[in-house]
């Protein structure tokens, strides 16, 4: 199985189908390589594909002392990934903890990046939520490391951006739930603490998000509270961006509705590998429904 190691000597786990540019995924703290498994069928036509463990969830490493883990060091993973792969550039799609890891990767080194695609990408982000969401991802920690994976990953999953796919296809809500009680208790509880909590704010960002020249997606469901904010103020943000709202759907937005979820992101690289992509046009935010400025 193919490896990479980090600067930091953390091994980490990735996979790799299909031939072409390629498709360089990121998943979110509930999931894992496997969690993209629908999208590398679909894009492993046209696309090679690769999909990595983070650091933290097996097969990859697990580093036991909390320092290892940060955004900082997420970013540098995803690049070491592409390392190994020999992939100087790729499309970066990523889901929630793997979208933010993605935006950063846009932000630090976005000579690796041809496009990104961010989902469920906001939690914690706004200034006013964010020492909450701080103290409910320690508290998450102590959970796992107290309880153990089998407990807290069932009422993980049945969050209330969760249910959603346990409504629509209760079969992969159980995969996905099944795959969540057996992460590692200590690789979570660390990501928990040194990721999640502990990332910066984007809306402290903005002006850094307003210097973004990459092609940029961004997703999220309707019924995903925590990211739709962050999303509208990311489109705003970004000039070359694009915002797609994904009907009757909460967080695992890859899962839930696959085939629409691959054909907004199967239009949008092929956009942008056909040179259809660009910054936007300033008329379309110029003050009023009309485009007349109103000052």
């Amino acid at each position: 199985m193919p490896r990479a190691t980090t600067s930091d000597g953390v091994g980490l786990h990735w996979e790799d189908s299909g031939s072409g540019t390629p498709i360089l995924f990121a998943h979110e703290f509930a999931g894992d390589h496997r969690s993209w498994a629908l999208q590398v069928r679909h894009f492993a036509k046209s696309h090679r594909c690769i999909a990595y463990a983070a650091r933290g969830y097996p097969p990859s490493d697990v580093p036991r002392d909390v320092s290892s883990y940060s955004q900082a060091r997420a970013v540098e993973d995803a690049v070491s990934v592409l390392d190994a792969a020999h992939a100087g550039k790729a499309h970066v799609v990523g889901l929630s903890m793997g979208g933010f890891a993605t935006l950063h990767l846009v932000l630090m080194h976005p000579d690796r990046v041809q496009s990104a695609v961010i989902g469920g990408v906001g939690y914690g982000a706004q200034q006013e939520k964010q020492e909450q969401f701080r103290k409910e991802s320690n508290a998450i920690a102590d959970a796992f490391e107290s309880q153990g994976s089998a407990v807290v990953g069932e009422s993980y999953a049945v969050g209330p951006a969760r249910v959603q796919l346990e409504h629509k296809n209760p079969e992969a809500w159980r995969d996905f739930r099944d795959a969540l009680v057996q992460h590692d208790a200590i690789g979570a509880a660390n990501t928990m603490r040194g990721i999640q909590a502990a990332r910066p704010s984007l809306y402290a960002m903005q002006e850094q998000l307003g210097a973004v020249r990459t092609p940029l997606l961004i997703l999220a469901g309707d019924e995903d509270e925590g990211s739709l904010e962050p999303s509208l103020m990311l489109k705003r943000a970004i000039p070359t961006s694009a915002l797609s709202i994904l009907p009757r759907t909460g967080h695992t937005l890859n899962l839930e509705e696959p085939e629409l979820f691959n054909a907004t992101v199967e239009r949008f690289i092929a956009a942008v590998e056909n040179g259809e992509w660009g910054t936007r046009d300033p008329r379309a935010t110029a003050g009023s429904i009309t485009g007349v400025r109103t000052s």
